[in-house]
């Protein structure tokens, strides 16, 4: 008999029952390269040369918030917040700039208000006007600074932030508002003009 039939009684009984392997020493180059995702650990055997292990994917990073130290707004009511409390702070922004340039002015802004209640009225308090209306002008400056600050950190923290303006400009209001008093009962007779135009 040849070395092939010696070789094959050899073999245990279960191996020849067995369907021929479809990878491992039985298979040709070619069927191990085409059922090897990665080509290159067949050529590397084939050469006597062990395989580099496949690397691992990096877990995906979670996205970084989009506004520099603020978190990103999960829900439509935070979303919905940051809008109206930023479109607050704006406004407010354009309100106390406009403001402050007629404080500056005091004379004209006293003036002015007489005339919007229809009185012709001269504001003759000219050095009380002035301090007094820088006065208020500042207390507008700081109030808004303030209602910033606490707004930025409120929405720092993921809170409902659109109240604090809201707040800021009630109190702001109040103290810039006994600036301008004070500085308008420092005139006797331009207040004397307004109370005496309020219909009895």
């Amino acid at each position: 008999m040849s070395d092939d039939s010696s070789r094959d009684d050899a073999l245990p009984a279960e191996v020849g029952s067995r369907p021929r392997p479809q990878f491992g020493e039985y298979a040709t180059p070619e069927e191990q390269r085409a059922r090897i995702q990665r080509p290159e650990v067949t050529e590397a055997l084939d050469a006597g040369v062990a395989p580099q292990p496949a690397p691992t994917p990096e877990p995906a990073r979670a996205a970084q918030p989009a506004a520099a130290g603020f978190p990103v707004p999960t829900t439509r009511g935070a979303r919905v917040d940051r809008i109206v409390t930023f479109g607050l702070l704006f406004y407010g922004l354009f309100s106390v700039v406009t403001t402050i340039i007629q404080l500056l002015n005091f004379p004209e802004y006293a003036e002015t208000g007489a005339r919007m209640l229809g009185v012709e009225a001269t504001f003759t308090n000219l050095s009380a006007g002035y301090v007094w209306g820088a006065a208020a002008a500042a207390v507008y400056g700081i109030g808004w600074l303030a209602t910033a600050v606490l707004t930025w950190r409120r929405l720092k923290r993921g809170r409902l932030a659109f109240w604090i303006p809201l707040v800021g400009f009630v109190v702001t209001a109040l103290i810039a508002g006994i600036c301008v008093t004070v500085a308008l009962v420092g005139d006797p007779q331009f207040m004397s003009a307004i109370v005496n135009s309020v219909p009895s």
